[in-house]
């Protein structure tokens, strides 16, 4: 898989993907992540990229040539003209793990990371193949929500993890916030790990996380159970488990 990276500071990317997983999966050659300077796509001397929003108001925007002639390049380079060009933007529909799980197994896609007071809207009307945003909330530019996502997509890329398993159980990944997890010890100031953890029951380790993981999402998401295929004995212990904690 290649990522491209359209931005205005390739440098803060330098030392988030130097490390743990993105660095790994590109030393094992299963991603290459290229980031490219927005302002090298510039038309003038001083490498102007932003200009004043039609109509008045505050701040500036960023113009559109520097933005399409950059994923222009990188269709060149790349040798495609139909891969995924995503524009990060507060207004974008909220990026999910399943968006995640569906780019994980492309090729090739682009980031294209918006700044000031946003993007000339041509960008999104004829470039952009999705608008995504990590969240309800603004951001100085998108290179940091580009890195969240670059590193949610990549660890879903077959090889990248030691064990496939790994991302099957996570939050979101079913639908379901996680499981609590335990480690050792057994017991520390008086807290004890669940004791159908300690038995070697795995059927019974299943119902256990299954049911846990249900009652965290009931508790803290409950809007991802409309999503969810519940038992008629789930939902009532649900409400019964809700209940006992008021």
């Amino acid at each position: 898989m290649r990522i491209d990276i359209l931005c205005l500071f390739p440098a803060m990317f330098v030392s988030p993907f130097s490390h743990s997983i993105v660095r790994r999966a590109e030393e094992r050659g299963l991603v290459e992540v290229v980031t490219h300077d927005i302002r090298d796509f510039a038309h003038d001397r001083h490498a102007t990229v932003d200009d004043y929003p039609y109509g008045g108001g505050a701040g500036m925007v960023l113009k559109p040539e520097p933005v399409v002639e950059g994923v222009e390049h990188v269709r060149q380079l790349v040798g495609t003209a139909d891969s995924p060009v995503i524009l990060l933007t507060p207004a974008g529909r909220l990026f999910t793990q399943r968006i995640a799980a569906d780019l994980s197994v492309l090729s090739h896609f682009t980031l294209v990371c918006g700044h000031y007071e946003g993007v000339d809207e041509r960008v999104a009307e004829h470039v952009a193949t999705d608008e995504l945003s990590i969240g309800d909330y603004v951001l100085t530019g998108g290179e940091l929500a580009a890195m969240v996502m670059v590193d949610a997509v990549v660890r879903l890329v077959p090889g990248v993890l030691g064990s496939d398993q790994s991302t099957v159980d996570e939050s979101h990944s079913a639908g379901l916030l996680e499981y609590p997890q335990y480690t050792r010890p057994e017991e520390y100031r008086g807290w004890r790990v669940p004791s159908v953890l300690l038995t070697g029951n795995h059927a019974g380790i299943a119902a256990w996380r299954r049911n846990q993981s249900i009652l965290k999402t009931a508790c803290r998401r409950p809007e991802l159970l409309d999503d969810i295929a519940l038992s008629d004995k789930e939902r009532a212990w649900i409400s019964e488990s809700l209940s006992n904690r008021k």
